[in-house]
């Protein structure tokens, strides 16, 4: 440094005792050891250095006017304008060059128009002609419906088809499939996709009972709701894929929930009493149909048998009466002997012939002696029948 002057031809630092410049920073550079060099010496290497490169010329700041240290304007220079190129199209690429991460995708617009879909990866968009926009096409989104987040209308109270009021909650979850018509197509996709599922859960819970709401019937409603929603917002090309959707909750609300209890065992009663007469009903009739049923093969069978018996009784009348065509004394007189038989065949009877039938012999007490000869018989005996032949056929 010349004169003790800095680089910039400025003042005078502080100088020791012998007339050397002190460290500014404190330091006492009269020891044996490296000297650190300022920080202004520093700064003069480097603006030299970076004027040698840029075809300057001189060294000390001592140029011809055409280096940053000159006395001439340098930016209109040949080195001020290739500087000037290469910081501007330094500040172009950073502007230009964008990086799209794994899980996301950009959507460029040519002058504000949608050009193309471009994936992960180091990609260009010409700037300022082409602008990007980049969507995160893997992230599981969530909208939350009946939890009140949605404003004073989002408390999530429904009217079921049987008149009473269910409180639902539920979460949509959705990610993107097409960028560029999430991009374009929808303003607010969050409040459409509230608007949506809320619509399309009035109208199923609407067409439902409460009761297989509350308990068995929760898993349909979920894939029922999923896909109506995707339905709809596959009509509006909103390039939303709906994932999935959480039924939170479904009960009937606080307000009437004690009552609600009150209802459902009464109906549980309602539903055993009903359930115990259905058995008892059952069970008379089944006995009712089994007696029904015995009494009608009982007929059927007395009715068999009394067909069977008259059938035989016909067919041994025409045996007979063809034995009667054949020999009519003979088979009139068998037919009388087999009919006294049938009729005598049980009685106490005496039978004498012609001869002893007369005198007082027919006045004797026969069943008196019939009556002491037989003392163990336990009842009377029938009166004794005399008969006395005719002498005749008949």
């Amino acid at each position: 440094m010349a004169g003790g002057n800095g680089p910039w031809g400025g003042g005078n630092g502080p100088e020791d005792d012998k007339g050397r410049k002190a460290d500014p920073r404190g330091n006492d550079r009269r020891g044996g050891g490296p000297q650190i060099p300022e920080l202004d010496q520093v700064i003069r290497k480097g603006q030299e250095r970076l004027r040698v490169i840029m075809g300057g010329g001189g060294s000390g700041g001592r140029g011809n006017g055409s280096g940053p240290g000159g006395d001439g304007n340098w930016f209109f220079t040949r080195q001020g304008l290739i500087s000037a190129v290469i910081a501007l199209g330094l500040i172009w690429s950073y502007l230009s060059f964008y990086q799209v991460k794994p899980e996301e995708k950009s959507v460029e617009l040519l002058l504000g128009k949608f050009y193309q879909v471009k994936n992960d990866g180091l990609n260009l968009a010409p700037w300022p002609f082409v602008s990007a926009e980049i969507v995160n096409t893997s992230q599981q989104r969530t909208t939350d419906i009946g939890t009140g987040t949605g404003g004073e209308l989002d408390n999530g109270l429904m009217l079921t088809g049987d008149q009473n009021i269910v409180d639902i909650e539920f979460q949509v979850v959705w990610n993107v499939n097409d960028p560029a018509k999430f991009l374009f197509n929808l303003k607010e996709p969050e409040d459409t996709i509230r608007a949506v599922a809320e619509s399309a859960v009035r109208d199923i819970v609407a067409r439902s009972q409460l009761a297989p709401i509350l308990n068995k019937n929760r898993g349909e409603v979920e894939d029922a709701l999923m896909q109506e929603v995707q339905s709809t917002m596959d009509s509006y090309n909103s390039g939303i894929t709906v994932v999935r959707v959480n039924l939170l909750k479904s009960d009937v609300p606080a307000e009437v929930a004690d009552s609600f209890r009150a209802v459902q065992a009464a109906q549980q009663e309602r539903d055993r009493l009903q359930k115990v007469a259905n058995a008892y009903a059952n069970q008379v009739t089944a006995a009712a149909r089994g007696q029904a049923s015995q009494t009608a093969q009982e007929a059927q069978a007395y009715a068999a048998q009394v067909v069977n018996q008259a059938e035989g009784d016909a067919s041994r009348f025409l045996s007979v009466y063809a034995e009667y065509a054949k020999a009519p004394e003979v088979t009139r007189k068998r037919m009388y002997l087999e009919t006294m038989e049938q009729v005598l065949g049980g009685a106490n009877k005496v039978i004498m012939d012609g001869q002893a039938s007369t005198g007082a012999v027919p006045y004797l007490p026969l069943n008196t002696l019939f009556s002491t000869a037989k003392p163990a018989a336990s009842k009377p005996a029938a009166p004794a029948t005399a008969t006395a032949p005719t002498g005749g056929n008949n």
